[in-house]
């Protein structure tokens, strides 16, 4: 199963949060400059924890993988997946890999990044659409969230393997059969890529994570 949740951390009260997070954490933190990237920083780690915390894991081990991808080794049968955009933290654990991301959806955004890094195929299914820079970040949810599922990341070429949207979303040449999935939420567009069918999509106040 996997299960996916995000938080609105415009109103974090970074000062009480700081001292919910690991010491790790806080020097991530830390590094940041600006309010906002610290309460995405803290968001995201408070709302992992607030999951974890329903499936009674209150010790995780945290370690990164070679590409960067975090993972618990003390529960290798707990995989998640964090990601954050603008004022959404987002949060996918499954019991076996999983990729999310979220992103904002803007509507300035250059489209020739599409033209320049993905498919050919996706890059025509986005500019044959009602609305291509919505339809952009479809593309560009499901793929980064297919990229973190692998662990690669951007080690993982855009333009190396091919998503197909229809009514089904699938990914071209798949020998694992994942599923894929998209929400929209606000202004955001929010992809995940796994094992497993997702259901529905979670909403935390602020308030329910710290």
């Amino acid at each position: 199963m996997i299960k996916l949740a995000y938080c609105n951390i415009d109103d974090l009260d970074l000062k009480r949060a700081y001292g919910l997070v690991s010491k790790s954490r806080q020097e991530k933190m830390d590094f940041y400059r600006f309010d906002k990237d610290k309460k995405l920083s803290c968001g995201a780690y408070l709302l992992l924890k607030k999951l974890l915390c329903e499936k009674n894991i209150a010790d995780p081990v945290f370690k990164t993988g070679k590409y960067g991808k975090a993972y618990i080794c003390n529960y290798e049968n707990i995989h998640f997946n964090l990601s954050h955009s603008g004022k959404i933290v987002l949060c996918a654990i499954s019991d076996m890999e999983v990729g999310a991301d979220v992103e904002y959806v803007d509507p300035e955004i250059d489209l020739d990044i599409a033209k320049n890094y993905f498919f050919n195929r996706e890059y025509e299914s986005i500019m044959k659409s009602d609305n291509p820079p919505e339809e952009f970040f479809n593309y560009w949810v499901l793929k980064e969230s297919y990229m973190k599922y692998t662990g690669l990341g951007m080690n993982l070429d855009l333009d190396s393997f091919e998503i197909m949207i229809d009514d089904e979303i699938t990914l071209k040449n798949d020998d694992k059969h994942l599923k894929f999935t998209l929400f929209d939420i606000e202004n955001y567009k929010i992809g995940i890529a796994g094992h497993f069918n997702v259901s529905g999509l979670i909403e935390y106040r602020v308030s329910e994570i710290y």
